[in-house]
C-alpha cells in the first residue's frame, strides 16, 4: 500500500475512533441510575423525598460533563480535530502524528524510502564481507572486511535489493570476473604462461599490483619517436668478477661494483643484466631474437635499464662467457673464475631511444629509465639455442603507451 492511501486509512481510523469516545462519554454520564433500575434495588427515604427538579438538574450537569470529558480522553489517541483533517497541535509534525495513531491502531508502519539510485548488495560468500552500499552509476564497488592477511576468496553472486535487473546484471557479471580473476591463483608463483601468467601477475600479491594498475609500464613497442641531439650514455666498464644464476625466470649474472654509466648528468652503478627471448622490446613492431637487460642503479635508488638487442649472426663472446659458467640446477650460483668485460657487449653504435617505464617482470615498479640501443649485436644460433632449451619464451606482452613521450638520438 502507499503512503498516501496508508494516511487516509489511518485519518478515517482517527475520526471513528474520537466519534466513539464522544459517544461513550454520552452512555457513561450516568452510570448509578442505570445500574439502580437495572438492579430492581428499592429506592431510599431520601431518593424519594428529593424533589423532581433537583434530579432533573442532576441529570443536565452529568451530560455535560461527560461532552466536555471526551475530547480529553480522546487525546490519548488521537485529538478530533487532527482526525477531522484540521491543524495538528504545535510541535507535532504529521509524520509524528502518523506514527503515534499507527501504533495506537497496531497498523504496521511504512518504511523510509531509500535514497535515490542506491541499492543495498548483501554478499553471500564465507569470507567475512559487510554489505556494501553501492551507487547505480554503470559499476559496482564492493566494501570487503576481511581481516589483515587474509586473502580474498571467490566471490558468490549477490543479493540485491531494489536494484533494477540491468544493474544486478551489470553487478553480477563484475562478481563473476572477479571469481574467475582469483580462482586458483592462491600460492602460485608468477611465470610466462598458465593461470601465472602476464595477465595474472597484478592479482598474485598485493605488491604485484602495479603489474595490472601502472599507467607507464615496460615493454613498449617504440614508435614515432622525437628525433633529437640525446647526450650519449658515458659507460664506463672495465673487466669486473661476476657470478650466474637460473632463478627460474631467466639467466641472469650478478657483477662485481666498478661498472656505471652517466646520463642526464646523473651516474648508475651496474648491479645485474639478463636475458629474454624474444626481445621484449619492438622498435616499429619489429621484435627481435634476443635481448640482454642491463640493469644499474643511483645512490637514490632509482634504476635505469640498457636494452641491448640481440639478432641471429657470429657469436659474441660475452654472451660465450656465460654460458660456460651456466649452473647445473635452478637457484645455484656458480662463480666464475675469470672477469667479464661488459664493453664487448655493447654496440658499435651507441645511439638509443629513451623512455620512461618499468621493470618488466613483477612487481613491475615504475619509475624506470629506459634506454634501447637502436643497433642490435649478432649472437650466434647455437648461442641462441642454448638460451632456447632453458627458456623457449620468457617475455612480457607489449604495453600500452598511454602517451609517453619517447626520444630518440639522431
Amino acid at each position: 500500500m502507499s503512503p498516501f492511501f496508508h494516511r487516509q486509512h489511518l485519518a478515517a481510523a482517527a475520526q471513528m475512533l474520537g466519534s466513539a469516545v464522544v459517544i461513550a462519554g454520552f452512555l457513561t454520564s450516568a452510570p448509578a441510575r442505570g445500574s439502580e433500575r437495572d438492579s430492581g434495588a428499592e429506592p431510599t427515604a431520601a431518593h424519594a423525598e428529593a424533589p423532581r427538579k433537583s434530579s432533573r438538574k442532576a441529570e443536565s450537569e452529568g451530560k455535560a460533563k461527560a461532552v466536555s470529558d471526551a475530547p480529553s480522553k480522546a487525546e490519548s489517541r488521537a485529538s478530533p480535530t487532527e482526525a477531522k483533517g484540521g491543524k495538528p497541535p504545535a510541535g507535532d509534525s504529521l509524520e509524528a502524528i502518523r506514527d503515534r495513531l499507527a501504533a495506537r491502531l497496531g497498523a504496521a508502519t511504512v518504511p523510509p524510502a531509500p535514497a535515490p539510485n542506491v541499492v543495498k548488495v548483501v554478499s553471500q560468500t564465507t569470507t567475512t564481507r559487510s554489505a556494501a552500499t553501492t551507487t547505480a552509476t554503470g559499476a559496482a564497488t564492493l566494501v570487503a572486511n576481511a581481516s589483515p592477511g587474509t586473502k580474498p576468496s571467490a566471490f558468490v553472486p549477490g543479493r540485491v535489493i531494489g536494484a533494477s535487473p540491468a544493474h544486478t546484471a551489470r553487478l553480477d557479471s563484475l562478481q563473476q570476473q572477479a571469481a574467475i580473476s582469483m580462482a586458483g591463483l592462491e600460492g602460485l608463483h608468477w611465470s610466462y604462461d598458465g593461470k601465472a601468467g602476464p595477465a595474472a601477475w597484478g592479482n598474485l600479491k598485493p605488491e604485484f599490483a602495479t603489474c595490472s594498475s601502472g599507467a607507464r609500464q615496460s615493454p613498449i613497442d617504440i614508435t614515432d619517436g622525437i628525433k633529437v641531439e640525446l647526450d650519449p650514455v658515458q659507460f664506463d666498464y672495465r673487466p669486473s668478477g661476476f657470478r650466474v644464476i637460473d632463478n627460474g625466470h631467466t639467466v641472469q649474472v650478478n657483477v662485481a661494483p666498478g661498472n656505471t654509466i652517466e646520463v642526464t648528468g646523473k651516474r648508475y652503478e651496474l648491479v645485474q643484466f639478463h636475458f629474454h627471448r624474444p626481445s621484449e622490446e619492438r622498435i616499429n613492431g619489429k621484435p627481435f631474437d634476443m635481448v640482454a637487460h642491463l640493469v644499474h642503479r643511483n645512490v637514490e635508488g632509482k634504476l635505469a635499464v640498457v636494452a641491448v638487442l640481440l639478432e641471429r649472426g657470429s657469436a659474441q663472446s660475452v654472451v660465450q662467457t656465460v654460458w660456460n659458467n651456466l649452473p647445473l640446477e635452478k637457484g645455484d650460483e656458480v662463480t666464475a673464475k675469470g672477469a667479464l668485460d661488459l664493453s664487448a657487449l655493447l654496440p658499435t653504435d651507441r645511439r638509443y631511444y629513451t623512455y620512461m617505464g618499468s621493470l618488466t617482470t613483477p612487481p613491475c615498479s615504475e619509475g624506470v629509465l629506459w634506454m634501447v640501443m637502436k643497433s642490435p649485436v649478432q649472437i650466434s644460433p647455437e648461442q641462441l639455442a642454448i638460451f632456447s632449451r632453458l627458456y623457449p619464451m620468457n617475455a612480457r606482452p607489449i604495453q600500452a603507451l598511454s602517451g609517453r613521450l619517447i626520444k630518440e638520438s639522431n
